[in-house]
């Protein structure tokens, strides 16, 4: 079995839709420049509320990818 070493990274994802569009936008956007991204974990949700409903959700994520042999 081989060994892995990750880096971890922090991302901001923002959406209107929903928490979980939020979370697939940050790692779509991420995976353009970040190669071999594997797994990530949610640190905290946001929101922003106008006349008494959801406006904006955003999410603070912990990325972690393998990092590559030079």
């Amino acid at each position: 079995m081989s060994e892995h070493v990750y880096k971890v990274v922090e991302l901001v994802g923002s959406s209107t839709v929903s928490i979980e569009d939020a979370i697939q936008g940050a790692i779509e956007r991420a995976s353009r420049t970040v190669r071999n991204l594997r797994w990530f974990e949610v640190l905290e949700t946001r929101g922003q509320v106008a006349d008494g409903k959801v406006q904006h959700y955003q999410v603070t994520l912990k990325v972690g990818f393998t990092m590559e042999d030079a």
